[in-house]
């Protein structure tokens, strides 16, 4: 293995391949910087384009392109609130605010540092351990999948944002979304209302950009009319310098990193659930959860490396398996069986040269994201000087655009304005948007999985615990809801214990003295 990994290592430091991996790259942020497109696009776009060229030359491009996107989505939702993809969702929770306090450049630090971390975590997953990882998600069965999506949604809805019911009330929104279209099971429509567009449901494009990209832009053009907001905001205050960070957030990473991999393993979860839960994660383990939402590093950190450690993991069971772990591996499939290649573990042994290559890739062009970003950081930054008269007009058109060419549907444009609205509504009353995209995102997955286990069960509820692993799943998604009811009453006893000494003494000084 490793004989090959040496002589694949040598073919792809060749001018064509390292090219390739550097244009990848840079293409690839700046795919990912603009609202609307992904990673998946891109690529997508790309295949037909490499269809002459070398294998390793079209797939040094795309593990750029995948590597490049993920990061590149942070950058819009630091500097402007809104997604550039989304996985970069949970990235604005903390980015944002951080820019509004003139640390946008420190935001992007953390942020291409953090994406570096995860990729390159993540790539020597898939370099070193990419056969017996394969093996995990064999053992994932239908009850599996769907005590896994309930444990993301639960997570999130219940742990983020300070008021449970609205959690609950915004996840349940979400669900409802991830229902419109056709039943997979019964093939009957649901929730289209006559509209042939929907039968395939609400893209998840139109979803982000409708929630998170036009209620924060309109909020700017408010801001500009009354001649407040962000004005101020553009100048660049990094009150505390990167280095000394690093030992507070290397935990963020390394737990990250391990939550990435994990949930990359697992076959159509993708970046976007690894994103929240290590954001989540990053919040419950924090000794001042108070900070997150406020402009915590620790929550740019654990997004931004939670997404791109799904990167390579994500790419295990597609190589080695023929099983996709995301959309973005569904498409790298594509153009592995474009270029001649077909993906399974007859892959290793035939095109040995080719496959180590790619996985070198990934890891090279990981690593390629923090000089790039740390000599683009400040360039980017410079995105929040641009009078709101002239970003306000730039982002709506970028929205736009974007949302128009995932399906080249005029339809789609309308709904990006109904979303919108509700986004607006949604952030006028405090209720969190991020349950509803993980609602759309990992409703469909969970109710199929549910309904597919029932079947096989012959509708028995033991169905649903069939093995250990789905009894563990179970309890973990248990013990979040146990969590968040009695977490006010666990607070209120803690703290009443610890005021209690500090009484009593208070009390017996005061006797004494008497």
């Amino acid at each position: 293995m490793f004989d090959q990994l040496l002589t694949s290592f040598y073919i792809i430091l060749e001018p064509a391949n390292a090219l390739a991996m550097l244009g990848g790259t840079l293409l690839g942020i700046c795919i990912g910087a603009l609202p609307g497109l992904s990673a998946t696009m891109g690529i997508a776009i790309l295949i037909p384009l490499s269809f002459g060229l070398d294998p390793l030359v079209g797939l040094g491009l795309m593990a750029g392109i995948y590597n490049g996107a993920m990061y590149g989505g942070a950058i819009p939702s630091i500097l402007l609130g809104v997604p550039g993809t989304p996985a970069s969702v949970a990235t604005i929770f903390d980015g944002r605010p951080m820019s509004e306090q003139g640390k946008g450049n420190l935001a992007l630090r953390i942020a291409v540092f953090s994406s570096g971390i995860g990729g390159t975590v993540s790539a020597l997953t898939l370099v070193l351990l990419a056969p017996p990882l394969a093996k995990v998600t064999l053992m994932f069965g239908p009850s599996d999948y769907f005590w896994v999506a309930l444990f993301g949604l639960l997570s999130l809805s219940l742990l983020l944002g300070k008021s449970l019911v609205k959690g609950v009330f915004a996840a349940c929104l979400g669900l409802i979304m991830g229902l419109i279209g056709i039943d997979t099971i019964s093939g009957q429509e649901r929730f289209t209302f006559g509209f042939v567009e929907l039968t395939n449901g609400v893209n998840i494009v139109v979803v982000l950009i409708g929630l998170f990209g036009i209620p924060p832009t309109l909020k700017l053009a408010k801001t500009a009319i009354t001649g407040t907001g962000p004005a101020e905001i553009s100048e660049e205050k990094d009150h505390e310098p990167f280095r000394s960070l690093v030992p507070r957030l290397m935990p963020t990473w390394l737990k990250s990193s391990g939550i990435g991999v994990f949930v990359g393993l697992l076959p159509g979860v993708g970046g976007n659930m690894a994103s929240f839960l290590s954001y989540n994660e990053a919040k419950r383990s924090s000794k001042t959860p108070e900070r997150f939402g406020e402009g915590a590093e620790e929550g740019v950190a654990a997004a931004e490396c939670g997404n791109n450690a799904d990167n390579g993991s994500a790419l295990v069971p597609a190589l080695t398996l023929g099983i996709p772990g995301s959309s973005v591996s569904a498409v790298i499939l594509g153009g592995l069986l474009v270029h001649g290649l077909q993906p399974g573990p007859a892959l290793f042994k035939e095109s040995a040269d080719i496959v180590y290559g790619f996985m070198l890739q990934m890891l090279i062009t990981a690593i390629l994201l923090i000089p790039i970003g740390i000599m683009g950081s400040r360039l980017f930054v410079k995105v929040l000087k641009i009078p709101a008269a002239m970003l306000i007009p730039a982002v709506l058109a970028l929205s736009i655009v974007g949302v128009y060419a995932v399906n080249n549907s005029i339809f789609d444009i309308y709904l990006l304005l109904v979303f919108g609205l509700i986004g607006v509504v949604l952030v006028h009353f405090q209720v969190p948007l991020a349950p509803i995209v993980l609602g759309v995102i990992l409703g469909p997955m969970a109710e199929e999985n549910l309904r597919l286990a029932l079947l096989i069960g012959q509708n028995e509820w033991t169905a649903l615990f069939p093995s250990g692993l789905s009894i563990g799943l179970a309890s973990f998604t248990a013990l979040v809801v146990l969590f968040s009811v009695f977490k006010p009453l666990i607070s209120k006893w803690l703290s009443g214990k610890k005021d209690r000494p500090n009484g009593n003494r208070r009390m017996s000084t005061s006797t004494n003295h008497g």
